[in-house]
């Protein structure tokens, strides 16, 4: 994997994630082409899923990048060719929030998919915010049991990776750590990233990343290295 692959844990698009997306951005081969699918919203109406299209979009280009949503809500439109050569001509794609197991289950074995791991294979960006980060650990957990633990693309293996952290991720982090067995659980601040590129990974943002193992818990802050 050649290009970038960046973790968020919440604030997708709003002004507090403009430096951390200003780096990934500056991280793309040439100039920066941008697709937003906002596919983990579909589940939650129309509304709320053009919405997030449109505000990423926005958000893109306010940044001056070129821009585009992809409106990916199904597994059919996953296989649509005129929108899977769209995120294939993209060098940076956004995942934003939603269902993380809906957003595997629709991506999962599809061209759009080939395509976003074909950005990175190729130098470029991809980036997932809450659901859209859930999706590269091992396995997602189940709200608000956490059983059954679901699939993911295990891109970050032997992981679970939980977003919201500052947030609501203490409340759940050690009930998670009883039931994930050897994995390792990694939390995920909100206006932070996990970025991930030619096997080492690092923190940007204001917040922090927690990673914690069956032998210790460590907290890392913006531009440390972390140690998974």
């Amino acid at each position: 994997m050649l290009g970038t692959l960046a973790l968020v844990g919440s604030g997708e698009y709003l002004p507090g994630m403009d430096d951390v997306d200003r780096a990934l951005l500056s991280r793309v081969p040439g100039a920066a082409r941008v697709v937003c699918l906002p596919t983990a919203s579909a589940p939650d109406g129309e509304g709320v899923f053009n919405r997030w299209a449109a505000q990423g979009v926005a958000h893109f280009q306010r940044l001056g990048a070129q821009a585009e949503a992809v409106l990916v809500r199904d597994r059919a439109s996953a296989n649509d060719e005129s929108l899977v050569s769209k995120i294939r001509a993209a060098n940076f794609v956004y995942l934003s929030g939603g269902q993380p197991d809906f957003l595997h289950a629709t991506l999962k074995d599809t061209a759009a998919y080939s395509a976003i791991f074909g950005v990175l294979e190729q130098g470029g960006v991809v980036a997932g915010c809450s659901a859209g980060a859930m999706i590269w650990g091992e396995v997602i957990p189940s709200f608000p049991t956490m059983l059954p633990l679901k699939p993911a693309f295990n891109k970050l293996p032997h992981s679970i990776i939980l977003p919201h952290y500052d947030e609501f991720g203490e409340r759940w982090a050690g009930m998670m750590r009883a039931v994930i067995g050897a994995r390792t659980l990694i939390g995920i601040d909100g206006f932070t990233a996990l970025v991930s590129h030619n096997g080492s990974h690092s923190v940007l943002g204001s917040g922090s990343v927690t990673v914690w193992n069956k032998t210790k818990k460590m907290r890392y802050s913006d531009g440390q290295v972390v140690e998974l």
